[in-house]
């Protein structure tokens, strides 16, 4: 483990999304709200089940100092772990309720997980790139046309590999669950109402990050990071 030079009172945040699993191959973790209250994490209304990756998490790219472990790499089915902004909120909707910037997709909409395209690891429209480039991605932004599911039909974007280093991972967002016992592909995923009050109550003028940690290294990272006590 390295801990490194990071605290959250280094930035400007004033929202803070933790989620905790019991340890590197949990599935599921819990999920808990912060908001920033003078020098002190005050906890927020906002708190309940996730599913997580299928084979549980790695390190990943974000504003935590590097690790050692095992990193997050393309197609390994792990949720990445460390300290991440989020980004834009998504959806199938011409508007959802929340804070967040939010970007309406539509059948043209893929996230590209190619590891070869220039616009790995982006949100791209065929109109903007086109039909070629998204062909070897398997990310099509509105599944419920194009896989005939909903996970997508809401959803936030976790800035992981913000620099799009080819082959570290790509298109991890908080998203719709398939269902409570269903785990993800390396997304952070929940049910709908949850997810509903989530977006509602962040706000990017308050520069949400979202932690993501085994119980362990949460714990030992606390004091250093100055994270929330749970």
């Amino acid at each position: 483990m390295v801990h490194g030079d990071f605290s959250l009172q280094e930035t400007a945040s004033r929202q803070l999304v933790v989620v905790t699993a019991t340890d590197w191959n949990a599935t599921t973790g819990r999920l808990y709200t912060f908001e920033k209250m003078g020098s002190q994490w005050v906890p927020a209304g906002v708190r309940g089940k996730v599913n997580l990756g299928i084979n549980g998490l790695a390190w990943g790219l974000g504003l935590h100092p590097d690790q050692t472990g095992l990193y997050k790499q393309e197609g390994d089915n792990k949720a990445p772990a460390g300290v991440f902004e989020l980004g834009t909120a998504f959806g199938k909707y011409d508007d959802v309720n929340t804070g967040l910037d939010y970007q309406p997709q539509d059948e043209g909409h893929y996230c590209i997980d190619n590891e070869a395209s220039p616009f790995y690891n982006q949100i791209v429209h065929v109109n903007d790139v086109g039909e070629d480039a998204a062909k070897e991605s398997t990310e099509p932004m509105r599944r419920d046309i194009h896989a005939g599911d909903h996970l997508y039909d809401k959803g936030i974007i976790i800035r992981h590999n913000p620099e799009s280093i080819a082959g570290k991972g790509c298109c991890v967002f908080i998203h719709l669950w398939r269902s409570a016992d269903k785990p993800s592909a390396g997304c952070t995923t929940m049910e709908e109402s949850q997810l509903d009050s989530l977006l509602a109550w962040l706000d990017k003028d308050s520069k949400p990050l979202f932690v993501v940690l085994p119980e362990k290294e949460y714990q030992e990272n606390q004091p250093l990071w100055t994270l929330p006590v749970l």
